[in-house]
């Protein structure tokens, strides 16, 4: 009889041990649909805004969901939302900005001194205010960096220096006011204007009431006469931020820098950039905020971004964002600005007081992280 080759063998016990050890891989498990939806950092946002939903369905007068009560809703929820979704790529950076809502003031500042006291064409000051934040917020991102101080105390104390330096600013450029008005007057007219201030997709309402497709007035005037283009930056950005995210190198950077700096380095990661960007991000999140509010309203004040720091983090966490890094989502910040827009607008459709607004937020905040955290610690198998 033939004798078994030796070698033959070995091979054979090596594949059974690779395929035994393939079975055990948890990297090459078959992982159910209903696993990989738990996992999504967003899953919290979403039932919460279901459940939000829910809540003013039962309880809120009806014309809360029509077209122009979506419209009042979704304003405010916009421009909390582009603060919250650049704030969220900072937390899965792992970082923080508290002087986010400081900017929007200081900007507003910026901005309006160079079209009123430097008579500067509107374009022109939009890309100096631009350039002066990013600056801003890579001075914050250095300052972390280098001293190795954690980024909350960086920017609290820039929360307060952003803060006094809109009140002085004010004063010097008004004469002792601390409201410049008359911004909305010397910008002008035109394409630039139309992008950061008014309504868009005005021909395409008048056409939907002209058809009977949407509510309108007896002249024939629409109720809604178009989206405030606040809502359409904030589209536009939660759809870029996510397809950075999950789609390009920088996200995968991002969740490096903020899930092991360390290890992140190690592996060619450059964090301190990644960081700095981000810092930058945060920045100009904050002056496109400004900007579109001032030409709204046609003047900027020393108290325009107050607490919204604390609010576009909450929306973040709400959204799935973990306050240790690594881990969170740009389109669950998008969810989490909706419910904050749907509670702070929604309780005026009630009969409750709307002084339970930030008892809600608050519990809203709560019980989001402990959700999230379950969901999480279920899904990845911790203890």
């Amino acid at each position: 009889m033939p004798t078994a080759d030796p070698a033959l063998g070995q091979i054979r016990d090596t594949e059974t041990r690779a395929a035994t050890a393939a079975l055990h891989d948890e990297r090459l498990r078959r992982v159910s649909l209903l696993a990989r939806l738990m996992r999504r950092p967003e899953l919290g946002a979403v039932a919460g805004l279901v459940l939000v939903t829910v809540f003013f369905l039962l309880t809120a007068n009806p014309a809360m969901f029509t077209l122009a009560g979506v419209m009042t809703v979704l304003s405010p929820a916009a421009q909390l939302g582009i603060l919250a979704i650049a704030a969220a790529l900072l937390m899965i950076g792992g970082e923080f900005d508290l002087s986010i809502g400081s900017m929007i003031a200081f900007a507003g500042l910026v901005f309006g001194a160079l079209i009123v006291v430097g008579d500067m064409p509107l374009l022109a000051a939009i890309v100096a205010t631009f350039v002066f934040a990013g600056l801003m917020g890579a001075l914050n991102g250095q300052i972390v960096i280098r001293t190795r101080l954690p980024s909350f105390i960086v920017t609290l104390a820039f929360l307060f220096i952003l803060r006094g330096l809109s009140l002085v600013g004010l004063k010097w450029a008004t004469g002792g006011s601390t409201q410049l008005r008359g911004i909305g007057d010397r910008a002008g007219e035109g394409f630039i204007r139309e992008i950061f201030s008014g309504q868009a997709l005005e021909a395409l309402f008048a056409w939907l009431a002209r058809a009977d497709l949407i509510a309108k007035f007896a002249n024939g005037t629409p109720t809604v006469t178009g989206v405030p283009v606040s809502i359409l930056w904030f589209l536009a950005m939660a759809a870029v931020a996510t397809y950075v995210l999950l789609r390009t190198r920088f996200g995968n950077w991002i969740f490096a820098a903020g899930g092991d700096a360390n290890a992140a380095r190690n592996s060619g990661v450059p964090v301190s950039l990644v960081k700095t960007l981000l810092f930058v991000l945060t920045a100009c999140a904050a002056t496109l905020v400004a900007i579109l509010t001032v030409l709204d309203a046609g003047s900027t004040d020393a108290r325009r971004g107050f607490q919204k720091e604390f609010e576009a983090i909450i929306a973040a966490v709400i959204g799935g964002c973990l306050l240790t890094g690594g881990y969170g989502s740009a389109i669950g910040a998008f969810f989490g600005a909706i419910i904050f827009g749907m509670v702070s607008i929604g309780l005026t459709y009630t009969t409750f007081d709307s002084d339970w607004f930030q008892v809600f937020l608050g519990g809203m905040l709560l019980l989001a992280v402990l959700f999230n955290n379950y969901i999480r610690r279920k899904a990845t198998g911790e203890r």
